[in-house]
């Protein structure tokens, strides 16, 4: 990569805030779109089922979407590629809630999620390059300020719902307010741009052998994640009766400690190295599918939901960095590892009423304490070398030195 030549500690720290804004606008998007979902469906027409077969469409054009984001890097640089897939992505808020049926919302929804996924990629690989830059750990904070921006969207569309505001006109002035505020931060990211000697990354590819496996440990985190957000509510309302709000609490109790690992977690990546920090994420999740599984009581299960989403955390920034660091392409490998944590975030929910609807949720919350297990199990994957510096190289396995 080459591009920015000014380096310096100031540069590199506005550098660092302007692609956390990045990050932060990207999850605002989410953020505003999901909460007027129920509108939506209205307004479509739809019934439950319709309306899972239409939110199926984000996750396939993301799919299908992903491996072009590589080549576009590669043709325009890394802040111009950004900057205008981050502009399509923060306008397609706008499409859905213009649906009027069933084929129409399926074809906004195939672009809504294929512009989420090129500009996903986008700014990961520009998140992994500037943490390469800065010498230590940026991704974890980098996925929190992402979790911070679906707060504050999801925010806005509460109040716009508990309003009953129309959400074509909400959607609008969202995407208008979100295309500003990610223009404002793209100007302040690392302008790099590939070697234009080099052969450009073809359009669509199979992921690399490097991508497949680093992939596999987003995937055990991501079906964790998807499982216990959609399903945790539920486990405790069937299988333990509690009341409705007792439920929800479980589902808060999961995405807070998620934040809040996010958030910190750059310090204890910086202090013990991605590999001993999935391990002992994957320990944490693991003890806290048994105490979902093991133990029949509510403070149990609350306790076990709030450990499974600390514990997994880290775990898909630290594999999109791990990705990013892999080969001479970050881009393709990154799109290569979001590709197959996309797939497990789609496939998670569905498969976990699979084994519920066979065998008992319990057995579906057995599956997923397995699979933080295989963090402990593979953690090792993610060793892999970064170079800080023209010749400082830096082993982000082994542990950062304490101190600025």
């Amino acid at each position: 990569m080459t591009g920015d030549t000014d380096l310096s500690p100031a540069r590199l720290r506005h550098a660092r805030f302007a692609i956390a804004a990045v990050f932060c606008t990207h999850g605002a998007v989410t953020g505003s779109f999901a909460t007027r979902i129920p509108w939506i469906q209205d307004h479509a027409r739809l019934d439950s089922g319709t309306l899972g077969l239409a939110l199926a469409f984000p996750a396939l054009g993301a799919a299908l979407a992903m491996p072009l984001a590589g080549r576009i890097n590669h043709r325009f640089g890394a802040r111009t590629a950004l900057r205008g897939l981050l502009c399509l992505w923060t306008l397609s808020l706008i499409l859905p809630a213009l649906a009027p049926n069933l084929v129409a919302l399926c074809a906004a929804l195939f672009v809504y999620g294929a512009t989420a996924g090129m500009s996903d990629v986008a700014m990961n690989a520009l998140g992994v390059e500037t943490e390469n830059r800065i010498g230590r750990s940026i991704m974890s904070s980098l996925h929190g300020m992402w979790s911070v921006g679906a707060l504050l969207g999801s925010a806005v569309g509460t109040v716009a719902a508990h309003l009953g505001a129309d959400a074509r006109p909400h959607h609008a002035v969202a995407a208008l307010a979100l295309t500003a505020a990610g223009l404002v931060a793209v100007r302040g990211v690392l302008d790099l741009k590939g070697d234009q000697e080099a052969q450009a990354p073809p359009h669509f590819t199979l992921p690399p052998r490097s991508a497949l496996l680093i992939g596999a440990i987003g995937f055990c985190a991501v079906f964790a994640e998807g499982a216990s957000l959609d399903w945790s509510a539920v486990y405790l309302r069937d299988v333990l009766h509690t009341d409705a709000g007792l439920a929800a609490a479980s589902t808060t109790a999961f995405a807070l400690t998620m934040a809040l690992a996010r958030l910190v977690g750059d310090r204890v990546v910086d202090r013990f190295g991605a590999v001993r920090t999935v391990r002992a994420g994957g320990v944490l999740a693991t003890l806290g599918g048994v105490l979902v599984v093991a133990v029949r009581h509510p403070a149990g299960a609350l306790a076990g939901f709030a450990l499974i989403g600390l514990g997994i955390a880290v775990v898909v920034p630290l594999a999109f960095a791990a990705a990013g660091r892999s080969g001479p392409a970050p881009a393709q490998a990154i799109a290569g590892v979001a590709t197959i944590t996309y797939t497990s975030g789609l496939i998670a929910p569905s498969a976990i009423g699979a084994v519920a609807d066979a065998t008992s949720l319990v057995v579906s919350f057995g599956l997923v304490t397995l699979l933080a297990f295989a963090l402990v199990l593979g953690a090792g994957v993610l060793r892999t070398k970064q170079t800080a510096g023209p010749a400082d190289p830096v082993n982000r396995d082994e542990p950062a030195p304490i101190g600025p």
